[in-house]
Order: structure tokens, then C-alpha cells, then sequence
């Protein structure tokens, strides 16, 4: 594969089925399904950690969480650990960010060449009362859902200016020497729950499809999935009213985001550089936007742990699916393919594969990796997926088993089925293979009693409160009690 310049675009909580291009129905998003028809989309791509600076730094660094320790949102990455940026800064590649990063701070030596109006998390600390893991502090998210609608935010208008700094970017991009890189990072469709009042009305509330196990009588019977329900006063069930506005506002989003990611691949082809130069397009994790009674991400269903990816350009085999499983922490060894830069030795132990090859393979066998230590959870949960199943292993509480060929909406928990302990107990050693998750949650919880004792202790933590959001460049954190 030649070198080629990289244009990465992700966007930040977006719910895979809500593309056009994988067979929603109502949801308009015709930028990114044209960029999936002259390329090709993944079925069954997946985030590291369905949250966002975990996921973020282990995207950068190539390596799954329990190997770097970024563990929750009050982990973000500092530069300590190698990332693709900074094997492409090494070797000369104009590398660059815009846009949303959720790292520690713009002061550290995070890898890139230049970052344009990033976003970090607040004050170089995050959310580091989600560290507090034993009698943790519940939060009541209901007015962000009862509220939700046509309206505006400051993401929106955050987003409009990260497509303007691309289109102005990619005006002045690079033409001769090494391929550049450009990683475009849109923070919609992540709430607020607030779309323009023109793309609200595009999808009138009683045409919105309502996701899975919505309703209270059907949510699924775990102790691990009804603690995040309670712990973010998800419970009890909106009305169905509220559902289907809410949904409605998030559709809305997904469109705004879609008409930005326009703007910036028209300026790619005006600019003359569609010939050469490779688009990704995915996000950071999903949203269940209220199935199985949850709101957000979190959790290791397919609504929040899958993720769309769409790759277009030079070597893309056009028009085609590939159903191999893949995941995020495949971008450092995809990135580096892209433009020709060449890994350092300790990336040769780097878990990844390129998605380029994957997308030039048949279909294949392979087994993707996620895990989850934050806010939400009594104890570290962690998933497996292969071209058929998913194991989700909740450690001290019972796993789940689904078979997504005949069980995609995973309605029907096989765990307990006879027929399939063989399957659960083979998933389980292939867990304990890579990892053991007992000393992993351990390790991340150690992590985090050090992190809060470090920031002045419990009481401090539940003193300085809450946010919701993290605010844009700019943007003060609206704190509050919990």
C-alpha cells in the first residue's frame, strides 16, 4: 500500500445503527453514507472502553487500559505513553489535531505538530469523583433526558467551528514532502440532548424507532446493568413520550454532525487532495439511548460498545462490508500503514492490526477485546466478541453470553443455557489468557483510592461536585452537588 495523506474524523458518542449506511431507516446522514459507498464499512467494530478518556487515550497509544492505567475519566493521557502521534512526528509527518482530544492539557507533549482549539478535560483533572468507586455518590441525569429537544449548545457551536478550522486547514494543507495527517475530532452527538430546530422536525416523535428493552417490564435481570440504572437515576422508566423526544433530539445531532463532516470532505475534493489521502471515519463509543433503561454509554452492550467505522481512499476496496471484527486500538498500526511511517521495536508488542489489510482480507475469525473500570460499576467489567458470540465477564457477578448472528438486539442471555457452556467456557479462557480480570480490578481500583487521596480525599471530591459535560475552549464547568 503507498503512502498516503490520513484524514481521521471522530466524533464522540455515536450510536452505530444510526447511520443510513448500516440500515437505519429514518436517520439522514448522507455525507457519511456516501464515503461508506465508495469505500468500506465495518460491521463489527468496537471501542476499548465505552467511555471517553479511557478510550481516547488507549486510540492514541494503541494499547488496551489495564495496559497504560488511563482507567476512567480522571485518567486522561498525558504523552507519557508512545502515540501514533509522536512515531509520526519522529519521522517528519505534519501530523495535527482539531477538535476535541480529552487528554490531560495542551501543555503536555502529547505528539502532535500542532493542536487547534483542543478540548481537555477540566483542569488537568477530569471527573475524579468517578474514582470513588466504594459508597460512590449517585448522579441524577433524568433533567438532561426530560429535558431534551430542539435548542442549541455550546457542542454545536463547537462543532461548526471545528469543521470551519478543517476546511481553513485543509485550504493551506501540505502538498509536497511526507503525507500529513489530519485527526479531526467532533464532540456531537454527545449530549446535551439538543438539536437545531430544523433537523429536530425531521423526525417527528412518533416515527422514531424505540431501541431495545426500553420498556421497565423488559429490561434485563443483571445486578451490574440495574446498579448503573441506579446510579444514574435512570430509574424509573421515562414515559414514552420523553423516549421518543429525546431520540428525536439525538437524530437531530447525528445529522448536524453529518452536515459538518460534509463541509469538510467537500473542501478535501475542492482542494484537490481527495486523490490521495485516506479517510476514517468512527467514534469513541456509542449511546443506548434508553435501551435496556439506560442512557449514555457504559455498558458492554452493543448500543454503547460498538462503534461505526467507514474507511475511504486510495487501497479501499469499494462498496464493501467486512464483517471481521475490529477495534480502536487498531488505529496506531493502521495509522502508521496509512502514511507510510514505520513502527519503533515496542510497537511490534502492540495488540492492533491494521484495518487496511482487514479491509483487503476475506472475512476472517478474530476475537476483539474491551473493558470498563469507571463510574457506574461496583467492579471491573470486561467483553469479548468474535465473529459470533459476546462474553461479558462482571467480575464477581455473573457474565452474560449472546449469539449476535441470531441475537443482534442480545435479548436472550445464553449464560445459563446448557447447550452453550462449552462456548462460555471457552470465552472465559480466552479471557483469562490475556488478562486476569480479579488482579486487573484490583489494580484499577488501587489506581483510583491513590488518585482521590492524591486530590485531597473523599470529602474534598464530594465538596467539588459534579459536571456534566466537559465545557469547550472557553466554556466554564457548571459544577454541582451530588
Amino acid at each position: 500500500m503507498h503512502p498516503a495523506n490520513l484524514l481521521y474524523i471522530l466524533s464522540d458518542q455515536h450510536n452505530r445503527n444510526l447511520l443510513g449506511c448500516y440500515g437505519h431507516p429514518t436517520v439522514q446522514t448522507p455525507n457519511l453514507d456516501r464515503l461508506a459507498a465508495r469505500g468500506t464499512r465495518f460491521t463489527s467494530a468496537y471501542t476499548t472502553c465505552p467511555i471517553c478518556v479511557p478510550a481516547r487515550a488507549s486510540l492514541a497509544t494503541g494499547r488496551y487500559v489495564h495496559q497504560i492505567g488511563y482507567w476512567d475519566n480522571a485518567f486522561p493521557y498525558d504523552g507519557a505513553v508512545p502515540s501514533w502521534h509522536h512515531r509520526l512526528r519522529e519521522q517528519g509527518h505534519q501530523v495535527d489535531v482539531i477538535g476535541k482530544l480529552h487528554f490531560r492539557s495542551a501543555d503536555d507533549d502529547n505528539g502532535w505538530s500542532h493542536e487547534i482549539d483542543p478540548l481537555h478535560v477540566v483542569g488537568g483533572v477530569g471527573d475524579a469523583l468517578g474514582c470513588i468507586r466504594e459508597n460512590a455518590s449517585f448522579r441524577n441525569k433524568r433533567g438532561g433526558i426530560e429535558e431534551a429537544g430542539p435548542g442549541d449548545s455550546t457542542y454545536l457551536q463547537y462543532d461548526a467551528r471545528n469543521a470551519d478550522n478543517a476546511v481553513e486547514w485543509l485550504a493551506d494543507a501540505p502538498q509536497d514532502g511526507k503525507p500529513w495527517a489530519l485527526f479531526l475530532s467532533f464532540v456531537c452527538p454527545h449530549p446535551p440532548y439538543f438539536s437545531p430546530q430544523e433537523l429536530f422536525d425531521l423526525y417527528p416523535p412518533d416515527d422514531i424507532l424505540l431501541p431495545p428493552q426500553w420498556r421497565e417490564a423488559d429490561w434485563p435481570d443483571h445486578p451490574a446493568i440495574d446498579y448503573f440504572r441506579r446510579y444514574f437515576t435512570f430509574a424509573p422508566q421515562f414515559d414514552e413520550a420523553t423516549i421518543r423526544r429525546m431520540n428525536a433530539a439525538y437524530y437531530g445531532v447525528v445529522t448536524y454532525l453529518d452536515q459538518q463532516i460534509g463541509r469538510v470532505l467537500a473542501a478535501l475534493e475542492a482542494n484537490g487532495l481527495a486523490d490521495n489521502t485516506r479517510i476514517v471515519y468512527t467514534t469513541d463509543h456509542g449511546e443506548h439511548l434508553g435501551a435496556r433503561g439506560i442512557f449514555g454509554k457504559f455498558t458492554m452492550y452493543e448500543e454503547s460498545v460498538a462503534v461505526p467505522l467507514v474507511l475511504a481512499g486510495p487501497d479501499v476496496p469499494a462498496g464493501k462490508v467486512c464483517r471481521t471484527p475490529v477495534s480502536l486500538v487498531d488505529s496506531f498500526p493502521s495509522v502508521l500503514e496509512a502514511v507510510g511511517a514505520t513502527p519503533a521495536a515496542e510497537d511490534g508488542y502492540l495488540p492492533g492490526a491494521s484495518w487496511w489489510r482487514i479491509a483487503n482480507e476475506p472475512d476472517r475469525e478474530r476475537t476483539v477485546f474491551s473493558e470498563y473500570h469507571a463510574l457506574g460499576t461496583e467492579a471491573g467489567i470486561f467483553m469479548l466478541r468474535n465473529r459470533r458470540y459476546k462474553y461479558i465477564h462482571y467480575t464477581h457477578q455473573r457474565p452474560q453470553l449472546f449469539d449476535l448472528l441470531a441475537d443482534p438486539d442480545e435479548c436472550n442471555d445464553l449464560s445459563r443455557s446448557p447447550e452453550h457452556r462449552a462456548v462460555l467456557a471457552g470465552l472465559e479462557a480466552e479471557l483469562r489468557a490475556l488478562l486476569d480480570p480479579e488482579a486487573v480490578d484490583a489494580q484499577a481500583k488501587a489506581d483510583q483510592k491513590a488518585k482521590v487521596a492524591s486530590l485531597g480525599g473523599e470529602a474534598a471530591l464530594r465538596q467539588r461536585g459534579s459536571f456534566e459535560n466537559s465545557p469547550v475552549p472557553g466554556e466554564k464547568p457548571k459544577f454541582k452537588l451530588v
